[in-house]
């Protein structure tokens, strides 16, 4: 993208009832002008969570953790939301913790390094698979299927090297892996276009996580049915 690649906001949770699953859900996120210290959190359920020191995450079976220690999602990508549903989108809405301006979070290759700042150092993992906390925060008629179709996930983060994170710092991407395989690409082939799958796993250097996840999603083969001899 043109122009300066930035963090236009750094978005906390501030926690309220999640009347789609019970309890509390960190997805409403607030900016905060204030310096954020960011770290690996650790393992999904034993964990830290979120890698944003006075972030809260809540739902720790499918958020949280090393591999999604942080969200991001792109401004131009909330424009474009706002145009289609007629309504203003603020930055935090959709649950990230990372509104960036001028960085493709989307056409990022899945383990690249994104420098933030002067030390924070972080690599998209994967993009973001939609849940019923998400569709009820929207409140928009089947909007799990339309956020999937629109290939807009923001991509999640892990921590490589630990820093802080302040609105404003710029992004800079330090090194980008020769299989090219993006979050866009891999959030369609995961999601709705399984037969794209076969064709990824044969790139190489595939990060092994993103493999196994690949793996998982592959189509199940029916077993062959037995053969009888003639007689």
């Amino acid at each position: 993208m043109l122009g300066v690649s930035r963090i236009l906001s750094v978005n906390l949770a501030v926690p309220e009832p999640n009347p789609a699953k019970g309890g509390l859900t960190g997805i409403n996120k607030q900016p905060v002008d204030h310096l954020v210290s960011v770290r690996a959190p650790g393992p999904k359920t034993t964990g830290l969570h979120t890698g944003l020191v006075g972030d809260q995450i809540y739902d720790i079976q499918n958020h949280g953790g090393d591999d999604q220690a942080v969200y991001a999602y792109a401004r131009e990508d909330y424009d474009w939301w706002q145009a289609r549903l007629t309504r203003r989108l603020a930055n935090g809405l959709f649950g990230e913790n990372l509104t960036t301006e001028g960085v493709d979070v989307n056409g990022a290759v899945i383990g690249e390094l994104w420098r933030i700042g002067p030390r924070l150092v972080l690599q998209p993992t994967f993009g973001r698979i939609p849940c019923s906390t998400f569709q009820h925060k929207m409140g928009e008629p089947r909007w799990l299927k339309t956020f999937t179709r629109s290939v807009r996930p923001g991509a999640y983060l892990r921590v490589v090297e630990p820093g802080e994170v302040w609105a404003g710092d710029p992004v800079t991407v330090l090194d980008r892996p020769p299989h090219g395989v993006t979050i866009a690409q891999a959030f369609r082939a995961y999601m709705t276009e399984t037969e794209l799958l076969p064709g990824l796993l044969a790139i190489d250097g595939l990060p092994d996580d993103l493999r196994a996840t690949f793996e998982e999603r592959l189509p199940k083969r029916r077993p062959a049915p037995p053969t009888t001899s003639a007689r």
